[in-house]
């Protein structure tokens, strides 16, 4: 029995969403996602190879995957040079093409990037954003060996690769910031437990207010060029030196430290 081409092919676009729909809920790996997205454009798109382009935490674009060897070192280049399709998509936060890569308007746009991309064994180029509304946070390049244009459903479905893959990572980015906050307010908070018995220490020994001993703590942690917290802690653990102790003393008792 024949198999229709136009439902396989839908069937591998639905196996494809599915796979990169699963990235985003278990063991996300950034890397592993975004390579496996350059793989599928090639299989889905009919293109020759792919790469994704992705920022870091300063805003600079980073080579994140590359489905050959050869888009690898293309990629590097455009970064490298800051010249290419990838980067004026990334910047306009719009698609950009380019049929042939040897004509005179694409040398005259890339006069670096072009020739680069030619003796690679590339002819064509399509440069498709990753965005969601106003932020955009990568691109995704198609290379393709032969001249030529890519069709509207190869344009579409290759956005919409592009968008869930831009979803995925700043789901994941999302994480990782609400897990950094988390940690820094847990940090916060036990910061403030250590303080606090620093402040009854000090408020026991010297028969003093607690924020006469928060006082004094914070003084001579800034005198002294230390952080409130490790003061704190010290203090606790009765590890702090003793010619500290008897500066502090002299900071609640008003007496000239020996």
């Amino acid at each position: 029995m024949s198999t229709d081409p136009v439902a396989a092919g839908r069937q591998r676009v639905a196996r494809t969403f599915v796979a990169l729909a699963d990235t985003l809920v278990s063991g996300f790996d950034v890397i592993d996602f975004l390579q496996h997205l350059s793989e599928r454009c090639v299989e889905l798109l009919d293109v020759d190879a792919a790469g994704i382009l992705v920022t870091d935490q300063r805003g600079h674009l980073r080579l994140m995957a590359a489905s050959s060897e050869q888009t690898r070192v293309v990629e590097l280049f455009q970064l490298q040079d800051e010249q290419g399709p990838c980067l004026d998509c990334f910047h306009s936060g719009t698609a950009v093409h380019c049929a042939d890569l040897g004509q005179q308007d694409a040398m005259r746009r890339w006069p670096r990037f072009a020739p680069v991309a030619s003796r690679r064994g590339f002819a064509a180029v399509s440069a498709l954003p990753m965005r969601l509304r106003a932020e955009v946070i990568g691109a995704m390049n198609l290379f393709r060996v032969e001249p030529g244009a890519l069709s509207s459903e190869q344009i579409e479905l290759g956005q919409a690769m592009a968008d869930i893959a831009t979803i995925g990572l700043l789901q994941e980015r999302a994480i990782r910031q609400s897990q950094i906050l988390s940690e820094q307010l847990q940090g916060a908070l036990n910061s403030r437990v250590v303080i606090e018995q620093a402040k009854g220490v000090l408020a026991e020994r010297h028969n003093c207010s607690m924020q006469q001993g928060f006082s004094a703590l914070r003084d001579h942690a800034r005198d002294h060029n230390h952080l409130l917290t490790d003061l704190a802690a010290a203090l606790v653990s009765r590890s702090l030196d003793p010619a500290e102790l008897d500066q502090l003393a002299a900071r609640l008792t008003g007496d000239t430290p020996r």
